[in-house]
């Protein structure tokens, strides 16, 4: 099989070139551009797998070239967002973002970011029906909002069955709180904000009623929620 090819639109000259070292030495072929106007016409000229892409670009900041690679192209991006960025990540999200990653950041956390978005991604090309998810008994229906355990039809509201599907669809990574809500609930993370937890504890009551053990759906305290 052929390398997966990333793209780094990267302004720090240094930290573009830790990335592309890092992902080559896993075995990526990588391509760096400097500022947004030439990450837009390389992402639109090439084809890659992943683009990394910068919030904050000299020419063209990295939300602009989201939006209108998205009129183009559906590929996959990760934007790196400066850390407290929140309305950057909403803006983004909304606009066609795949994932976040806030600076500064752990290497080995973007590494695992960068295969899960490539396996959610090569997942998607070769599914026949990339709306359904199965884990075990559990199944789940994007298109008809569905989500059965044991056959058993789960009642969830659809705040709470994205909530699931991002953790089912992630198994065994931890999603974190600020992660989950702006792409569950659609908004910036507070601590104080109990609503997340909410969520979580009615998805759980309704499938270990079901039948799923309860170890299952797990609060990793400090970090977030996790499916196994």
């Amino acid at each position: 099989m052929n390398a997966f090819s990333i793209l780094i639109v990267e302004d720090d000259e240094t930290l573009g070139q830790q990335i592309s070292k890092l992902l080559q030495a896993k075995g990526f072929i990588t391509e760096l551009c400097y500022d947004g106007e030439q990450g837009l016409l390389t992402a639109l000229k090439k084809s890659f797998d992943l683009v990394l892409l910068d919030v904050m670009l000299p020419r063209m900041d990295g939300l602009k070239v989201l939006n209108l690679l998205r009129q183009e192209r559906q590929t996959p991006v990760m934007m790196l967002t400066a850390l407290g960025a929140e309305e950057d990540r909403i803006k983004g999200l909304s606009i066609g973002a795949d994932d976040y990653l806030p600076k500064p950041f752990n290497f080995t956390e973007m590494s695992l970011r960068v295969d899960a978005l490539l396996r959610r991604s090569n997942q998607i090309n070769n599914q026949e029906n990339p709306l359904q998810l199965q884990n075990g008994k559990l199944k789940l229906n994007r298109l008809e909002q569905s989500v059965h355990y044991q056959d058993q039809l789960i009642e969830l509201s659809p705040i709470q069955f994205r909530m699931l599907w991002m953790l089912v669809e992630n198994q065994g990574e931890v999603l974190s709180k600020s992660y989950l809500s702006l792409v569950a609930l659609g908004k910036a993370f507070s601590r104080y904000d109990r609503s997340l937890d909410m969520h979580l504890s009615r998805i759980r009551k309704k499938l270990i009623s079901a039948g799923m053990q309860t170890e299952s759906l797990r609060t990793i305290h400090g970090k977030g929620y996790s499916y196994r």
